[in-house]
């Protein structure tokens, strides 16, 4: 099997297909379980009834970097948001200076609200890093970050950078950006994370991976990104499959006690 670590199944315009569509398209791939990140304080519930109806998705609970719209999320509104057994880990959460570099102190504030959250709860952070590599690294030690752990989701750096998110104890998990022809330091980082900290993800409906670059992402696209990465790294995507697959579940341990799905029985 294996997992997409990053979605907005509620961002993907129901216009052009149904969520029910979307996961059988993803299990056709063998993708099956899916981590449903939260943006915002509004959407959180709906990222919260997805994992409720469907036992592959999982939810977080977080406001991302980029949000300047509703109430600012409190560390006590956060941790008892996250405390629902169906919410896995605090985020999106993090610092993104390119289109934002205005309200970098709201930023700053928000995120160690976040890492503060999931400590209190003890659930791993999934952290947003885009123009801003030294002040998200730097709050994440300031924080203690280290006790939860989580994920850099989405990459965008060279490996030097990926060190230092690893020696902060985080996984590093690559989007369809690693499979564009401009991004060879990505690819370098993705060809020499440990095997034991790799994650992949789609980010959907954004990033879609080549072939499928211009058009709206989907959670079964994570397949041509994992088998990017396992090229990249000289790994069948049977081995790829699994190892992040592991990883994952290692990472959101309230992930793992949720049911997979298997695929539907063929006729024969």
């Amino acid at each position: 099997m294996l997992v997409d670590s990053h979605c907005h199944l509620d961002l993907i315009d129901p216009d052009l297909t149904s969520i029910e569509t979307l996961l059988e398209d993803a299990a056709a791939q063998d993708v099956r379980h899916l981590l449903c990140v939260s943006v915002s304080l509004d959407n959180a519930p709906v990222v919260r009834a997805l994992a409720a109806r469907h036992a592959q998705v999982s939810a977080s609970v977080g406001v991302h970097p980029n949000q300047t719209d509703g109430v600012e999320p409190t560390v006590p509104q956060l941790a008892a948001l996250a405390q629902d057994p169906l919410i896995v880990a605090v985020g999106e959460t993090g610092l993104d200076y390119h289109y934002g570099a205005e309200h970098a102190d709201l930023q700053q504030a928000r995120f160690r609200t976040h890492i503060r959250a999931a400590r209190e709860v003890g659930k791993p952070l999934v952290v947003h890093m885009r123009s801003a590599t030294d002040d998200t690294l730097r709050i994440l030690a300031e924080e203690r970050a280290t006790d939860v752990g989580g994920v850099m989701h989405c990459f965008t750096e060279d490996w030097p950078t990926a060190r230092r998110a690893l020696e902060l104890g985080f996984h590093i998990s690559f989007s369809g950006i690693v499979t564009f022809k401009s991004a060879e330091p990505i690819r370098d980082a993705a060809r020499q994370v440990p095997a034991e900290r790799l994650l992949v993800e789609t980010d959907a409906p954004y990033l879609a991976p080549v072939p499928f670059r211009g058009q709206q992402n989907r959670p079964a696209f994570v397949r041509q990104v994992a088998d990017f990465v396992a090229d990249l790294r000289g790994l069948s995507p049977a081995e790829l499959d699994a190892l992040v697959s592991r990883n994952f579940f290692a990472l959101f341990p309230h992930a793992a006690s949720k049911p997979i799905s298997a695929p539907a029985a063929q006729p024969a």
